[in-house]
């Protein structure tokens, strides 16, 4: 975890830097326990100065702490956030990828048991890419989007795994209070770089035309549009 330590100014701050969920520019937001972040206008997306960023070798080490066991109904009570509304809008036996499944794909488990085939692919635990060579009913992606580095590009290829009329769903802490930023404790987690509101999503999904629904804090629903005839 990041050291505690009060919100400071830096002396010569960055003005300004390209934001990497929208690319749109972004000003410097502020400096907390050494770390510089920026806030994005367009996407209202908040972000590390991607020079901070953790290496591979770091990431894996803080993800091999995570608990995160499909047996522990405490664990499948938070994943059920997203869980239980995602099978509302799913028909009988569709087929998912659960992208960024970690060490224990516990989504991927309950939603199995649910009676839909689930597919998995996390870039440091289960690493074949043939799950990203074709497109399914629905993508699930919990706790996962505010690690990546590169979330444009994620995102492209996450909206481009959703066949029409299908699912992209998102699970992460939103961000909500620019006051309480710099002691929040998803900020302090050294491997989270970047940190969505509501309007996010909206922003992403209405970009490529998309529909987005919210229908608990914290979790965002994507939906493709249906093919033309």
């Amino acid at each position: 975890m990041m050291p505690d330590g009060p919100q400071t100014t830096p002396a010569n701050p960055v003005t300004d830097s390209a934001c990497p969920v929208c690319t749109a520019p972004a000003p410097h937001f502020l400096q907390a326990d050494g770390y510089d972040y920026f806030r994005c206008p367009t996407c209202q997306a908040r972000f590390l100065d991607p020079v901070r960023h953790p290496s591979r070798d770091a990431e894996k080490t803080t993800y091999l702490l995570h608990e995160n066991d499909p047996g522990d109904p405490r664990y499948r009570r938070f994943l059920s956030k997203l869980a239980d509304p995602l099978m509302t809008r799913l028909a009988p036996d569709s087929q998912g990828l659960d992208y960024g499944c970690g060490p224990g794909p516990a989504l991927a488990h309950m939603l199995r048991e649910a009676g839909h085939e689930v597919a998995l692919f996390d870039p440091f635990f289960a690493p074949d890419p043939a799950p990203l060579n074709r497109t399914y009913d629905f993508v699930t992606c919990t706790e996962v989007a505010e690690h990546f580095h590169h979330p444009a590009s994620e995102f492209d290829r996450l909206f481009g795994l959703v066949r029409p009329g299908g699912w992209l769903a998102i699970m992460t802490c939103f961000q909500t209070d620019d006051a309480r930023f710099a002691n929040w404790y998803y900020r302090k987690d050294p491997t989270h770089v970047v940190f969505y509101r509501e309007d996010t999503f909206r922003y992403l999904a209405g970009r490529k035309g998309w529909r987005c629904e919210v229908p608990i804090k914290d979790v965002a629903f994507m939906q493709c549009p249906e093919a033309r005839q």
